[in-house]
């Protein structure tokens, strides 16, 4: 299962784009999903550096296996959960 967060309409408040974050990370972790996508989209790289400074918090890390840009889409992150995962 895939979950997936488009941050466009949260694009002007770093308070909700963490919250967002979090919560779909939490989901994530709760119903076993297997990978989140985030899109962040891909502008000036803004909005997905916060994304990946949200991330980068111990108390997300231990939640996830790992996280990548996708290298076709730079304004996707994907999230693994699970044994499945490619590096970070």
């Amino acid at each position: 299962m895939t979950l997936t967060l488009d941050l466009h309409p949260l694009f002007r408040s770093d308070r909700d784009i963490d919250r967002a974050v979090r919560e779909i990370i939490f989901r994530a972790a709760a119903t076993k999903a297997d990978t989140v996508e985030i899109i962040a989209g891909k502008g000036s790289g803004k909005l997905r550096s916060r994304v990946l400074a949200t991330l980068r918090q111990p108390h997300l890390k231990r939640l996830y296996r790992s996280f990548e840009t996708d290298p076709s889409n730079q304004g996707r992150i994907v999230v693994h959960f699970g044994r499945a995962a490619s590096g970070e």
